[in-house]
C-alpha cells in the first residue's frame, strides 16, 4: 500500500471489488490479496470492548456468542446483509472501508460510538466511527492505510437497542433503515442513538432527532417531535424506484417502531 497507494486495491471478501472489477468500474493497477492474513480474523471480548479483526466474515459475526452477549444490535443486524452465500465471504473491514452508505455496518458502528484501527508502515491510529465517514465511498483513511481492526464498547445490561430496515425483497438493499440504541430506566429513554442508512451520502446520526427523545418518556408527542427533527437530520436521495419524500416517510416510520421498542419493558 505505500509503495502503490491510490492505485492499489486490498482484496478482502471481494464481494463489493469483484463486481467492480467485472462492470469496470474499477481499474487499479494492483489488487492486493490480504485474505490469507490470519491476524487480521477473531472476535475477543477483553474488559468493556469487542474487538473485531476486519477480515472477519458477516457469518462468523452472526453466529458467534461474544456478539450475541454483548453487543445484541450488532447480533441482530447482520442477518439483514445480502444472503448467506455473501455473509460467508464479505468481510466487516470491507464493508467498512467501502462505506457504502447502504449498508448495515456503517450505521451500527455510529450507533455504538465503534473505533476503527488503522495501520500502515507509519504505524496505527484510531479512528472514531463518528469522524471516519467523510462522504459517499469516502472515509478518513489515508492511501496507504489498511482497516484492521474494530473495536466497540460492550453494551451495558440496562441499554435497549433494537436494528430495523425496509428493504423492497429480502437481501436487497435497504430503502431506508435504522439503528438505534439507549439507556430505558423507567420508560424514560437517554444516550439516545439513533443512527440511519440509505438517508444520505453517509450514515446519518440524527443529532435532532435524538434531542427530542433525550431524558423523555416516550409518548405519542414526544414520538411526533422526534419524527418532525428528522428533515433537518436526513437527506435521503431519489433513486429509481423510491422517492425522497417516500425515505423520509418511511425512516419516521421506522423510527417510531425503534423508539417504542427501546421503551418496551419486554
Amino acid at each position: 500500500m505505500e509503495a502503490y497507494g491510490e492505485d492499489a486495491k486490498l482484496l478482502a471478501g471481494g464481494q463489493s471489488l469483484v463486481p467492480l472489477l467485472n462492470l469496470r468500474l474499477a481499474e487499479p493497477k494492483v489488487v492486493i490479496d490480504i485474505t490469507r492474513l490470519d491476524q487480521l480474523t477473531g472476535i475477543e471480548r477483553g474488559e468493556g470492548i469487542v474487538r473485531i479483526g476486519a477480515l472477519t466474515t458477516h457469518s462468523e459475526i452472526e453466529h458467534s456468542r461474544e456478539i450475541a452477549d454483548a453487543l445484541p444490535l450488532v447480533a441482530s443486524a447482520v442477518p439483514h446483509i445480502a444472503h448467506p452465500a455473501v455473509r460467508n465471504s464479505g468481510t466487516l473491514g470491507g464493508s467498512i472501508a467501502l462505506a457504502d452508505p447502504n449498508t448495515e455496518w456503517p450505521a451500527c458502528c455510529l450507533a455504538l460510538d465503534a473505533t476503527f484501527i488503522a495501520e500502515s508502515t507509519r504505524g496505527a491510529r484510531r479512528l472514531a466511527a463518528r469522524e471516519f465517514f467523510r462522504g459517499l465511498y469516502a472515509t478518513a483513511l489515508a492511501p496507504d492505510e489498511v482497516l484492521t481492526a474494530v473495536e466497540i464498547p460492550v453494551t451495558a445490561p440496562e441499554y435497549r437497542s433494537v436494528f430495523l430496515e425496509l428493504a423492497r425483497r429480502r437481501g436487497d438493499y435497504a430503502l431506508i433503515g435504522v439503528a438505534a440504541l439507549a439507556r430505558s430506566v423507567g420508560g424514560v429513554l437517554s444516550d439516545v442513538r439513533l443512527a440511519y442508512l440509505a438517508a444520505g451520502q453517509t450514515p446519518v446520526l440524527a443529532r435532532n432527532a435524538m434531542a427530542e427523545v433525550e431524558e423523555q418518556r416516550l409518548t405519542d408527542d414526544v414520538i411526533a417531535a422526534c419524527g418532525t427533527a428528522l428533515a433537518r437530520d436526513l437527506d435521503p436521495p431519489d433513486t429509481l424506484d423510491t422517492s425522497a419524500a417516500t425515505k423520509m416517510h418511511l425512516a419516521r416510520v421506522l423510527t417510531a417502531r425503534a423508539l417504542r421498542a427501546l421503551a418496551s419493558n419486554e
